[in-house]
């Protein structure tokens, strides 16, 4: 006999809730990205493309993205034709293929990117430190048992490590590509160096 099925209302709730509020987040995003003639998924692929340390290839940016290669390639395909990326064979495999991006990219990514952290900063301003943390913390949990559910016997612990260490790694490269790209954030800096 199958075990009856009680899930709290509450439950419900926040599926739908969580669900719902990443459609709404992902509309925000296509909407601040395209100011800068990108989808949320083109700049993705460029951020990503930007913070690793090249060469980079598709294999990569699909392991960055939690994509399959397949498609990430297909992706890349529609960003070759918008002039977003270049392809590059490696000339010892030819198998592999690099992906770079073109200084038409380049101008957008670094305008969006800013725009983007606005974003970030004004969508979860309503919320304390202590708020961010326990949001963190529970999303967290919830991830976790995603990943258990999709990879059944795998070390999930060694999984979320070295996801933790790619993701700080990223917002340290975010960090400073911002702050190259900013000339005020230069001179700021420059002025507190002088005043130490």
């Amino acid at each position: 006999m199958a075990a009856k099925l009680s899930l709290e209302p509450i439950a419900l709730r926040l599926w739908f809730l969580s669900h719902r509020t990443h459609e709404l987040l992902r509309r925000c995003e296509d909407q601040v990205y395209g100011e800068y003639n990108l989808t949320t998924e083109q700049y993705t692929m460029l951020a990503i493309i930007e913070y690793l340390d090249a060469p980079v290839r598709i294999t990569d940016v699909a392991q960055w993205s939690g994509r399959s290669t397949n498609s990430v390639s297909m992706i890349i395909d529609r960003m070759v034709k918008a002039g977003l990326v270049r392809r590059v064979r490696d000339r010892k495999d030819r198998r592999t293929v690099f992906v770079t991006i073109t200084s038409k990219a380049e101008n957008a990514l670094k305008p969006a990117t800013r725009a983007g952290l606005e974003f970030i900063q004004e969508i979860l301003s309503p919320l304390s430190s202590e708020d961010k943390g326990t949001f963190v913390n529970l999303h967290e949990v919830v991830k976790r048992r995603a990943l258990e559910y999709l990879n059944p016997g795998v070390d999930i612990e060694e999984m979320q490590r070295s996801e933790v260490t790619r993701q700080a790694n990223l917002v340290e490269r975010l960090v400073q590509y911002i702050s190259h790209s900013n000339p005020d954030a230069k001179r700021q800096d420059g002025k507190k160096k002088k005043a130490i």
